[in-house]
């Protein structure tokens, strides 16, 4: 298929559903599974409550169990799959459109760069398939969804840190990158930035950890201004610099650090700019903190227009990710209409 007029979507454009991989006992969530369920059920109606339905991915062995648990009126469509993690951002497919078709794109995933087990991930896309509208196009190229943000003129960020880890793509080059991201992803421009990166990420510095665009010419950064000797400081402040010089004409905003330990000591990768933007709504990570007041108000400052709904997911960050890393969002007309008529009408087995 020829992709030469095909883009990658923002996430502010409008959205139809979102897919989720419910957290079970054999999943990492073990430990705290209690709360990251309950993290799940208020992403869940959340989203809901914004409109959109859920395509929600459970192990077979639990699909009527989570059945029970959901209110009947969610919109939400349940699918049996097996799956390795619940960070569907990074294989989950990704939708590239040319304003009158969406076609659904299948990367290769190898967990990060072989760092755990991904075969059962890798083969999710490919059940998936059958609830589009059209035909999946599979791309040979190792390609996690939070590595990647565009805006609506197709500028393209991505981190040098995780591109470059050689377990990806081996020695594939910036130019080849840069290159792949213009066939498969329509950017016309891409920038691969070579600071920041949070202790604790396995993701080796995914840019939805780091920097995301606004709709009206903005850009909001995780910083650490109000750490200012925290260790991250100075990439952090490297990172800010590095798009205010590439962008001078927009407008950033810095979002507060906060510091968090797992109970062995360890510091966890919390980020505020691992948000969702979702049909004008920016479904938004805090972690009881005192920084969250903060970026609460620096994310409604940067989103004048949208509502900023808070969701708790400190249980999250636990595993060393948040709201963003759990969530894909599929813009409309991407879905099969009987699948989104039969989520509408409440929770469902597809």
């Amino acid at each position: 298929m020829n992709l030469k007029k095909y883009t990658l979507l923002p996430e502010w454009a409008d959205q139809e559903a979102v897919l989720l991989a419910w957290p079970t006992a054999k999943t990492d969530w073990a430990t705290n599974l209690t709360e990251t369920q309950q993290t799940y059920f208020n992403l869940i109606q959340a989203i809901d409550e914004i409109g959109c339905c859920i395509i929600l991915l459970c192990h077979e062995n639990e699909l009527s169990k989570l059945k029970r648990r959901l209110e009947p009126s969610l919109k939400v469509a349940l699918i049996a799959i097996n799956y390795n993690d619940t960070w569907i951002r990074d294989y989950g497919f990704l939708t590239v459109s040319n304003h009158h078709k969406n076609v659904p794109l299948n990367f290769l995933f190898n967990a990060w760069g072989q760092k755990f087990a991904a075969e059962l991930d890798n083969k999710v896309n490919e059940q998936l398939a059958d609830l589009c509208r059209h035909k999946m196009l599979h791309v040979p190229l190792v390609l996690e969804g939070g590595a990647v943000e565009i805006d609506e003129n197709q500028q393209l960020l991505s981190t040098a840190s995780c591109l470059f880890n050689p377990k990806r793509n081996g020695d594939m080059s910036a130019p080849e990158y840069i290159d792949l991201f213009k066939q498969y992803l329509g950017a016309k421009s891409v920038d691969i930035l070579k600071h920041g990166k949070l202790e604790g990420d396995d993701t080796d510095g995914h840019i939805d950890t780091l920097a995301r665009f606004t709709p009206l010419m903005g850009i909001v950064v995780q910083s650490a201004n109000n750490r200012p000797a925290d260790p991250h400081f100075n990439s952090l402040l490297r990172l800010y610099n590095e798009l205010k010089k590439r962008y001078p004409n927009y407008k950033i905003f810095s979002l507060p650090l906060p510091y968090i330990e797992n109970t062995q000591g360890d510091r966890l990768p919390a980020s505020y700019a691992n948000f969702l933007i979702l049909n004008k709504h920016i479904l938004m990570p805090i972690y009881q903190q005192e920084e969250d007041n903060e970026a609460l108000s620096v994310m409604q400052e940067a989103f004048a227009n949208y509502k900023i709904v808070p969701i708790d997911c400190l249980s999250l960050v636990q595993q060393y990710g948040s709201l963003h890393c759990v969530s894909m969002q599929v813009p409309i007309n991407t879905l099969k209409s009987e699948i989104l008529a039969q989520a509408q009408l409440g929770v469902c087995e597809l």
